[in-house]
């Protein structure tokens, strides 16, 4: 028996590694001669980078950047060969922040354009950038600031020559555009807030985009504002379709592709994937998603944390829809990892004793 184990992290919990360990451990609990293979995954935030690693190689660079409030940070980059692979959290996330340092009027992607620069500098021919857990909303205009700074002769975008022949690539499953009542102030700031963002504070942050947007344009010729992906990362993800020309593609995809999962499951019995919380918004191209898709004809198990709208999910393809927390147990408790992972084990090692049966 093959079992590919293809789970996200559980945030705030287990990572990616250690929940397709804890599910591994319970196929083995079950059929000790599986063949396991384990692969970890994101779709391009949490845990992005360390996926590519995984699956490619390369070698980890680590360098001194700001964060998003502007103080010296240590952040690392993924280089295999002439790509290289940034997990902007790493430089503007949210996580670089104290609960009450959270506010996206004044946080910044500056570090990760000092990231970019770094890789241009270093070789780099394709950057993959993963727009997942910003603590910014300042439409990428930090981003591109450091690069007019690490490369601007004059302190003029149109004076950069070093990125002119790369291609970058932004991974992302978030559809939204930079402005309006579905931009990134409005959907996502909320969330960057260390106290519930204000009417006035929303309508500051979208103003300013849409009046960087417009500026851009007229500078350009075109608008990508509105395009998919414009409002990924505070707007970070429209600063890279503007300016660097980059392709917006599903995280997940991107890595899948790079390691040829196709290849890998087409010979596999079963595939087991999974998120926190799996529902409805888990059909809108979510990892658990892309993982169903390229899987073929091979059974696809989805466990998660918590599970709404099960019937959707299983009528989208999945065999088995399964949540790994007992009834009545609480959250608190859920979210300890040895409580996690041993749920994980014992909900698998279910799934496989029933299909094997």
């Amino acid at each position: 028996m093959k079992v590919v184990v293809a789970i996200d992290s559980f945030k705030g919990c287990l990572t990616s590694k250690e929940v397709n360990q804890a599910a591994a451990e319970g196929v083995r609990n079950v059929c000790p001669d599986a063949g396991i293979v384990q692969i970890p995954v994101s779709d391009g935030g949490e845990g992005f980078m360390e996926a590519f690693h995984a699956a490619i190689g390369g070698v980890m660079q680590e360098i001194m950047v700001r964060d998003p409030l502007m103080r010296s940070v240590l952040a690392n980059y993924l280089l295999w060969g002439s790509t290289a692979v940034i997990e902007m959290a790493q430089a503007s996330g949210l996580t670089l922040l104290a609960p009450e340092e959270r506010n996206p009027m004044v946080a910044t992607s500056y570090g990760t354009g000092q990231l970019v620069a770094d890789a241009v500098r270093k070789g780099a021919e394709h950057i993959i950038v993963g727009l997942g857990g910003s603590a910014t909303s300042d439409a990428g205009i930090g981003m591109l600031r450091a690069l007019i700074d690490s490369f601007a002769k004059h302190g003029s975008w149109d004076n950069i020559k070093e990125l002119k022949n790369i291609r970058f690539t932004i991974a992302s499953d978030v559809k939204n555009p930079l402005c309006g009542e579905y931009g990134a102030a409005h959907v996502f700031a909320p969330q960057k807030f260390a106290i519930g963002a204000t009417p006035e504070n929303i309508s500051a942050l979208d103003e300013r985009a849409r009046r960087f947007a417009e500026v851009s344009a007229k500078h350009f010729g075109y608008d990508r504002s509105e395009e998919e992906g414009a409002g990924a990362a505070g707007g970070l993800g429209y600063a890279f379709l503007q300016y660097m020309n980059a392709e917006c593609r599903p995280g997940i995809l991107l890595l899948l592709e790079t390691i040829h999962f196709n290849e890998i499951v087409k010979d596999a019995d079963l595939v087991i994937t999974g998120e926190g919380s799996a529902d409805r918004q888990t059909l809108m191209g979510k990892l658990p998603m892309g993982i169903l898709q390229q899987s073929s004809a091979v059974p696809v198990c989805l466990i998660a944390g918590r599970i709404s709208d099960r019937e959707e999910l299983l009528k989208a393809g999945f065999s088995h829809v399964e949540c790994i927390n007992p009834a009545g147990l609480s959250l608190e408790e859920a979210m300890r990892k040895e409580v996690a992972m041993q749920n994980i084990r014992d909900t698998v090692s279910r799934l496989v004793s029933m299909l094997g049966s």
